[in-house]
């Protein structure tokens, strides 16, 4: 069977799992790290872990992972059996085992017996049994939504090698046949064991695989051992008993009533689904949502006269299970930011201890979904922020003990939903911005000209850590001080239509915001017309719409126009000269003017008028197009036409550099 072993097929589940098994063991880990040693349970539970990774790396024969842990289960195995004293915990692994198995020999008692890993040279067991050789009948029941459970035996046989001395299964042929998963969903997995230990030892070398539901062990006699699962073959009984037909069992399988069958078992709760797919899945329901509104919007539907009562019925129908079946598709990618947060523990926990600080990790709203693409988008950033407040922000003990503080700094990792985005926050009670440090800062690199501080708002000043090149750290170490990061951090953030907010209180410490939206894919939008051109704007980013008169508007000499409104000045954009489009309305009084929103800044544009507010797919700018400040994508609009989607951010920064 050796030669025919093929992996493959296995990859997948065997790195999901492996990564499941080592998060654990990270989890587990962090748990312990303010605690003067680790309890029995946490030893159990990382012995585990160990082990179920050494048993499937095995079977993928990856030897080199297989001796690591193996060699991290024996330091473990001794933990958990032999309980010494005085456990270093930085040392490299034999020398550690060494140390262990000499200071019990120095104490008199006799060391437990040896963990011996055995390499897998052949994938079976050969007989070698005793007349005090015990028979069991054991049996593993996986849940319904298990998937692959012919590798999952597979792991469990393999576990079992190190006891038995002779072992049969049924299905026999779960390496070989793939189809043998159903069977063994259906009627559970079961193996006849020639062994000399016990019950709880057998339970403890299978132990435990995400989805099983149960194990049953049973005695047997060396009669049942040997007959295996193969019953004498008879001749089929058929008993007439009305419309009742009693037929003879197959192998391994109970009689039934065929008119008394069981019913059949409720579907599946929870499946696995490649990523690829559901991606494919949302394309397919953003191109539904564009053909939805071509029908919707056909010119055809505009001829005069037309009956369109039933249309608008079937109409308001499809428009209602299309929005329906896109909630439920966007659903199904959104993920917890569980997982990342519990990364960032880890982060803290690493450069804390490489910098000599004391730091705690608070985590709020762990359980907050964002979009799986998302996700993957504010990792990065993310772990900067973190790792930027344990270097920058929060104090060495010394100081904080001078500045009347907890010697233990706090940082916070908080997520929320609220206005259709969600902000997920990193704040520290460490010291602070300095905003006079900030302002010099960027003055002597050239990043700010000769602007004086007092142009700038509080928030402004803040910022200037995001510009290129910046760094408030004087001497460069492993995680800072090269002046690039934080600019990154933003680019990364922007490119997700997120923002990051920056505020600070000077020996008190820092909040950082990232406002992200939950998706990416569908969006709702106004759709607005200058000339002949056609712009969308995300309804989230629109603050109002206003007519104006002529004497509303300020000029200034070098061609920049405001807008007054209640007595506040905005900057005022006209769309048709930004973007050299012809024919459009050039008197204000004929247009409409959109006041936008974003960060806390405020832009007024102006348009010839508003068409509608609908769903909008959101479509990348061709690659081949030169990218063009202010606008972040595109779409098809119900006509068949192309609309822009205009980028707030994008417009104020192009304002800003006048």
């Amino acid at each position: 069977m050796g030669e025919d072993f093929n992996t493959d097929s296995m990859l997948d589940m065997f790195l999901y799992e492996s990564e499941q098994l080592l998060e654990t063991l990270d989890s587990t880990v962090l748990e312990k790290k303010d605690e003067e040693c680790f309890d029995e349970e946490s030893i159990n539970e990382i012995f585990r872990v160990m082990h179920t990774i050494k048993g499937s790396s095995g079977i993928m024969m990856y030897e080199n992972i297989t001796k690591v842990s193996h060699k991290l289960e024996d330091v473990f195995y001794y933990l958990r059996e032999s309980h010494p004293d005085n456990v270093p915990h930085l040392e490299e692994i034999d020398k550690f085992l060494t140390k262990v198995k000499k200071g019990i020999s120095q104490k008199g008692e006799e060391l437990p017996p040896e963990n011996t890993y055995v390499e897998p040279n052949q994938f079976y067991i050969a007989p070698t049994g005793s007349e005090s050789s015990k028979f069991y009948k054991v049996s593993i029941y996986w849940r319904n939504d298990t998937q692959m459970c012919n590798i999952r035996a597979y792991t469990a046989v393999y576990a079992l090698k190190e006891v038995a001395e002779d072992l049969q299964y049924i299905p026999d042929d779960i390496i070989s046949n793939e189809a043998s998963s159903d069977v063994i969903l259906e009627d559970g997995f079961h193996m006849l064991i020639q062994c000399q230990c016990s019950r709880d030892e057998i339970l403890a070398a299978i132990g435990e695989t995400s989805g099983m539901e149960r194990i049953e062990v049973n005695d047997c006699t060396k009669q049942e051992f040997e007959m295996g699962f193969h019953e004498p073959e008879e001749h089929p009984i058929v008993i007439e008993l009305d419309d009742y037909v009693i037929k003879n069992k197959e192998a391994g399988k109970s009689k039934k009533l065929a008119k008394n069958q069981p019913k059949q078992q409720p579907k599946q709760t929870y499946i696995s689904v490649n990523v690829d797919k559901l991606d494919a899945l949302m394309d397919m329901i953003g191109e539904l949502v564009i053909s939805e509104a071509t029908v919707l919007q056909n010119p055809d539907l505009k001829v005069p006269g037309l009956e369109l009562s039933n249309f608008q019925k079937s109409a308001s129908q499809l428009s209602k299970i299309t929005t329906e079946l896109q909630d439920v598709i966007m659903s199904m990618r959104m993920m917890p930011l569980t997982n990342t947060f519990q990364k960032m523990n880890r982060i803290v926990f690493d450069v804390s201890r490489k910098l000599g600080k004391d730091i705690e990790l608070e985590v709020i709203g762990e359980n907050t979904e964002v979009d799986k693409n998302i996700i993957e988008h504010i990792s990065d950033p993310l772990m900067h922020l973190v790792r930027n407040s344990v270097d920058h922000g929060i104090e060495s003990k010394e100081e904080r003990l001078a500045a009347g503080k907890n010697p233990k700094g706090k940082i916070t990792l908080e997520a929320k939903n609220e206005g259709g985005k969600v902000y997920i926050i990193v704040r520290d009670d460490g010291k602070g911005l300095n905003k006079q440090a900030l302002y010099d800062k960027a003055k002597n690199n050239g990043l700010i000209g000769n602007r004086a501080m007092s142009e700038f708002t509080e928030k402004e000043i803040y910022q200037f850590i995001t510009f290129a090149g910046f760094s408030t750290k004087e001497q460069v170490t492993e995680y800072s001080g090269r002046g690039v990061g934080m600019d990154v951090v933003v680019k990364n953030i922007q490119a997700v239509g997120g923002n990051l907010e920056i505020d600070s209180v000077e020996g008190g410490g820092s909040e950082m915001t990232m406002k992200i939206p939950l998706t990416l894919a569908i969006i709702n939008g106004i759709v607005m017309q200058v000339g002949d051109s056609t712009f969308v704007v995300e309804t989230n980013d629109i603050k109002e719409f206003v007519r104006v008169t002529k004497d509303m508007l300020v000029k200034e000499p070098d061609g920049e126009e405001y807008i007054m409104l209640r007595d506040e000045c905005y900057p005022f954009i006209r769309l048709n000269r930004r973007y050299h489009l012809n024919d459009s309305k050039a008197e204000i009084e004929d247009g409409i003017v959109v006041v936008l929103e974003h960060e806390n800044k405020n832009v007024c544009v102006f348009i010839d008028q508003l068409i509608a507010e609908q769903e909008i797919v959101v479509k990348p700018i061709p690659s081949y197009i030169k990218k063009v400040q202010g606008l972040s994508g595109c779409t098809q609009l119900g006509d068949g036409s192309i609309a822009l989607i205009l980028d707030i951010a994008g417009l104020i920064a192009g304002e800003e550099k006048k």
